[in-house]
């Protein structure tokens, strides 16, 4: 008997617009000691899904059946499934550090986790627990035990939300997009994990994720939704190499996008829209570098006065209008490289020059103006937006803060930065909530081209978004390239984006840059054992064209 059975499950929302049916008459089973699979795009049901199989929607009308053992879970009172919640049922959610609290460390979490369902001494919960970490293959776990969240890395702090998820031995976890925004030597290894905890542990896995590469790797069988509706179900080869219905094949098309187009020469558009007139061919990126780096190293103040160095004697160059990719592993320094070359983390040591000016010789006034020709768009399109404000404010600030026309002269600027990155100008007085994942990232789009700046940071622009809006964004980022001659530092862990958006590739380990060339000449032909490994984990059950070698093999 399958240990979870969905019959006929209806979910509805109420909202102020109406009821929002999220979830519309699935049916699918969960085998014992399976890994089962749900994919789909940004809205098309799969949080709610699983999130109403946890009775974690209240507000939510649900009818139809989730049976867990045989037991309905929709008829239960509260009190009841919170006690199944965590001790039979866990859950591994997609932001690890929102999902553990800051001010108590991660030891303690794991251990009022096991001491609220069970009658424990605290010694002995806490026994379990080192144990756990260690099992998570958290090194040194005893000392570990008494850290708190924000001394882990993301990879890390997954592994600990691992271990809580199986402190109290679940027959079924759950994870919501466990590897969302890993970069991908720690999504292979929080995969592997998984895979390690299903066969030690006995426990059956209900995982969602929009990454299709990720779920053909780990799958038994895949169900795919659209729209709040079940598309097709079978096992992931099926599904994922043989899919029957047309969204399934659009979805995977959409995955192909990031991971086999190559980028055109330096400064043309990478490809067209289905029924677009070629573009246009832009001139050649010239030599002249907008941001030099020279012998930067920056450390950072450690405990007990111990500096920590997290660049070491970095050079490197961003050419105007290019894209410059910057990947390694998270902790490798990427972002505090950007950051530098941004003047927001003075270096230690050497040089950083912007447009051939030395940082360290601006006055204030100049620092000002520096501030309008370098912008940043973060990761998280969410986070970075204040939820309280409204987008046209939103857009506007950069406008305000640098005394950029009249009020009514700025209102007409967001108007047109609105319609430039595809919303509509109607919703000028909307706020964050109200867009989706993939409009909330053009909103941080257009916010950072509003002053018109001569570098654009991009850090993980896409790595929070489903296949298909990656796609969106990333044609976006292409065409507004071209357009306003925009040169960008793209900051990913995704291997496959970064081939198709970047001209050059700068590749980091632990604050030093090994290897630098080419795009696909780091791609198809990389030096360092280091930048092999990462293209060999980005790779890791890939959706690719049979009898293509992946670079594992090619480079083997």
């Amino acid at each position: 008997m399958p240990i979870l059975e969905v019959s006929h499950l209806k979910v509805d929302i109420p909202t102020e617009g109406g009821d929002v049916h999220a979830v519309k008459d699935v049916s699918f089973d969960v085998a014992e000691g399976e890994f089962f699979g749900i994919v789909g795009e940004s809205g098309s049901g799969k949080s709610v899904l699983v999130q109403s199989v946890m009775g974690l929607i209240p507000q939510a009308r649900t009818s139809g059946a989730v049976r867990f053992q045989g037991e309905d879970l929709l008829t239960l009172d509260p009190e009841r499934l919170r006690r199944k919640r965590g001790r039979e049922i866990s859950m591994i959610f997609q932001d690890p550090l929102s999902s553990l609290h800051p001010q108590y460390t991660v030891g303690w979490q794991i251990v009022e986790q096991i001491r609220a369902h069970e009658n424990v001494s605290r010694q002995a919960a806490k026994a379990r627990a080192i144990q756990l970490l260690d099992k998570v293959h958290i090194s040194d776990a005893a000392s570990r035990f008494d850290a708190y969240p924000h001394q882990f890395s993301g990879g890390m702090r997954q592994r600990v939300m691992i271990a809580m998820s199986l402190s109290l031995d679940p027959a079924l976890i759950i994870a919501d997009e466990p590897t969302t925004a890993l970069d991908s030597t720690v999504q292979a290894q929080i995969l592997q994990l998984l895979g390690e905890m299903k066969q030690d542990f006995g426990a059956t896995v209900l995982m969602i994720s929009h990454d299709l590469s990720v779920m053909a790797s780990v799958a038994d069988r895949v169900m795919v939704m659209y729209r709040g509706e079940q598309v097709e179900v079978g096992t992931s080869d099926e599904v994922l190499r043989r899919p029957r219905e047309p969204y399934t094949r659009d979805l995977i098309a959409s995955s192909a996008f990031t991971q086999s187009e190559r980028r055109a020469p330096l400064g043309q558009l990478a490809e067209a829209a289905p029924g677009d007139a070629a573009p246009a061919a832009a001139g050649p990126v010239t030599a002249a570098p907008i941001a030099e780096v020279s012998d930067v190293s920056v450390s950072f103040s450690a405990r007990r006065g111990v500096e920590r160095k997290v660049l070491d004697g970095i050079s490197l160059e961003v050419r105007r209008g290019e894209t410059l990719g910057l990947v390694g592993e998270s902790g490798c320094g990427k972002t505090t490289l950007a950051r530098t070359i941004a003047g927001l983390v003075p270096p230690s040591e050497g040089t950083v020059r912007f447009d051939g000016t030395d940082l360290r010789t601006l006055n204030g006034a100049q620092w000002r103006r520096m501030r309008q020709r370098v912008q940043v768009v973060f990761q998280d399109p969410f986070s970075s937006l204040n939820p309280k404000r409204r987008v046209g404010s939103i857009i506007g600030d950069p406008l305000r803060i640098h005394g950029v026309g009249t009020p009514r002269e700025r209102e007409r600027r967001v108007l047109e930065l609105l319609e430039q990155v595809g919303l509509d100008p109607d919703h000028y007085n909307r706020f964050p909530a109200q867009f989706s994942g993939g409009q909330r990232q053009r909103i941080g789009i257009a916010r950072a081209i509003a002053l018109n700046p001569d570098l654009i940071i991009l850090d993980e622009p896409v790595s929070a978004l489903d296949v298909t809006v990656q796609a969106q964004v990333l044609q976006l980022l292409d065409d507004l390239q071209r357009e306003l001659g925009l040169t960008y530092l793209f900051i990913s862990h995704d291997l496959a984006v970064v081939r198709h958006m970047c001209d050059r590739i700068a590749v980091m380990e632990h604050g030093r840059i090994i290897e630098l060339g080419e795009a696909e000449t780091i791609y198809d032909a990389p030096q360092q054992p280091f930048t092999k490994k990462l293209l060999a984990a980005a790779f890791l059950g890939a959706l690719s064209d049979a009898g293509d070698p992946t670079p594992s093999e090619a480079h083997a």
